[in-house]
């Protein structure tokens, strides 16, 4: 991928600390696919696996985004922590993170557990009430489809 500069430099967030405290908040990101120079744009809730330096997602086991991830698994995604429009200024406050990497379709068991660990954890003030409710036994992770982007790359910005 060509690599270009931030038009405005002083609005940079080159600090990956503050890069990865924007995607701990953040609750979606939103994700492009492309398939056959055709473009598709999906948003999807996430939980983040500092560990792996991926994000973890939950879908439908069939559907578009997972053919357009099996045709082409690289993928660009962002997470925007919006904090308004400035009435008066013709300005918008936000902070956002931009990152690419490769999207993985996850079938292993033991993976798809971690993985809804993970998005509870990060989503759900309270994950073990609705783990109990909805994942009570192994037959409860088949019908799930999960997904996992491994971040190779981030850039941030703010306003």
């Amino acid at each position: 991928m060509t690599k270009y500069h931030m038009n405005r430099k002083e609005q940079e967030i080159a600090e990956p600390s503050v890069l990865l405290e924007i995607i701990k908040q953040g609750k979606y990101a939103v994700i492009s696919l492309c398939r056959d120079n055709e473009p598709y744009l999906v948003a999807l809730n996430y939980g983040y696996d500092k560990n792996r330096n991926a994000l973890y997602f939950h879908c439908s086991q069939k559907g578009l985004k997972l053919d357009f991830i099996t045709y082409n698994p690289g993928v660009c995604a962002t997470v925007i922590e919006d904090k308004g429009y400035q009435m008066g200024e013709c300005s918008h406050a936000y902070r956002s993170v931009v990152f690419w990497g490769k999207m993985h379709i996850i079938k292993d068991l033991p993976e798809k557990k971690h993985a809804i660990d993970v998005l509870l954890n990060h989503l759900e003030d309270d994950p073990d009430l609705v783990k109990e409710k909805f994942v009570k036994s192994d037959e409860a992770f088949e019908e799930v489809g999960i997904l996992r982007l491994d971040i190779t790359e981030m850039t941030g910005k703010q306003g």
